[in-house]
């Protein structure tokens, strides 16, 4: 399995790279379980920004935004993460994929992770992110990965919770591969698994929205 990682973060250390890391790891982990190996690349658009901003404006990848779109097109499955920024994903992370021929993503397994300041934020992934990657016709897993900073910060709900999304979304990513199938129902969750996340989404304290708006 040839997996990509797209990280948009534009610090270092970034805690947009430590969630992409965290991915990585877990689906390796995953796609062995299933009998198979990860060849895995990391895209550090950060690093082709310059290129990045020739390319839109010739129409077409240069210098080494070529190289970073062909790893794309090639991968059995991305892993995209991006920060935050304005209530959306970041310029560079669009303007990237502003570039890639939508006819050679299709179809192609796509995990989506965020990251932030606030829990306000994590709503990125299902009103930016997901629609994007729908317009490519990628097929975007069910599970999304946001971590705000108090996730990294040693909070013990909140970290375990976001290692058990962590591994769901993997999870997912891994069986879309070894399935070959683009059938998003058939890579979502058991139902004692998605029972399993349940719990443990209420043991954190969290309540979900329809709790929330019923009072």
């Amino acid at each position: 399995m040839k997996l990509v990682v797209v990280n948009a973060g534009l610090s270092n250390p970034s805690s947009t790279r430590l969630l992409a890391d965290r991915l990585a790891a877990d689906v390796v982990e995953a796609v062995a379980a299933q009998g198979d190996l990860t060849s895995t690349t990391v895209l550090e658009l950060r690093d082709l920004a310059v290129d990045i901003a020739n390319s839109l404006t010739s129409g077409f990848g240069v210098g080494q935004v070529k190289n970073a779109l062909d790893a794309v097109y090639g991968a059995d499955a991305l892993i995209v993460a991006t920060p935050v920024f304005n209530a959306s994903y970041s310029g560079l992370f669009k303007s990237f994929f502003d570039l890639v021929d939508v006819d050679r993503m299709a179809g192609k397994p796509v995990l989506i992770a965020a990251t932030g300041g606030s829990e306000r934020h994590s709503m990125v992934l299902d009103h930016a992110l997901r629609p994007l990657f729908s317009y490519l016709r990628a097929v975007v897993m069910p599970t999304g990965v946001y971590a705000a900073s108090q996730d990294w910060a040693g909070n013990t709900g909140d970290t375990a919770l976001l290692s058990d999304r962590i591994r769901r979304a993997a999870t997912e990513l891994a069986r879309a591969v070894g399935m070959g199938d683009t059938d998003t129902a058939s890579i979502a969750p058991s139902a004692n698994e998605a029972a399993s996340y349940d719990s443990a989404v209420e043991s954190a304290g969290i309540s979900n929205f329809a709790k929330l708006l019923g009072g």
